[in-house]
């Protein structure tokens, strides 16, 4: 389960630098293999490779000759990047994927459970405004929910 946030600054080859606490979670499951692509919502996601696996498989089954499903799929599986932590816990963001999620050296990783996503600082601070006024709206099926 990755869950929290954390602000991390790439290095000057592109390198993000999973904080320690999730580097064994993140790789354990696929021996190291993660897989790194895009979000329509301009982010990008960080699954272990076995995480990805059904996600992918899905996203193959969409419609080849429907625009909608071709758009999600192009988006999602062709910008799909395999690799490897490093020996200090590093994996390289291609340059297509920084320009894509508008990432230049400040980052940060938010948890959603089964991955991370990956947001470009500033446009983190946009998704939390939303939140904070009331814009964002709430889920359907959440207008019980109590914390």
């Amino acid at each position: 389960m990755f869950q929290g946030a954390s602000q991390i600054n790439l290095d000057v080859k592109g390198r993000l630098a999973v904080p320690v606490k999730h580097r064994d979670p993140l790789a354990a499951p696929s021996a190291g293999k993660l897989v790194l692509t895009a979000h329509p919502e301009g982010c990008l996601l960080l699954y272990p490779l076995q995480a990805w696996e059904p996600i992918r498989d899905k996203a193959m089954k969409f419609p080849s000759l429907d625009r909608t499903a071709s758009l999600w799929k192009r988006l999602l599986i062709g910008f799909a990047e395999e690799m490897t932590l490093d020996n200090a816990g590093r994996i390289l963001v291609s340059p297509e994927l920084r320009q894509y999620a508008g990432i230049e050296k400040q980052i940060m990783l938010v948890g959603q459970g089964s991955h991370f996503e990956v947001w470009n600082l500033n446009a983190w601070g946009e998704q939390l405004n939303a939140l904070k006024s009331g814009t964002a709206g709430l889920p359907p099926g959440t207008e019980n929910f109590s914390l």
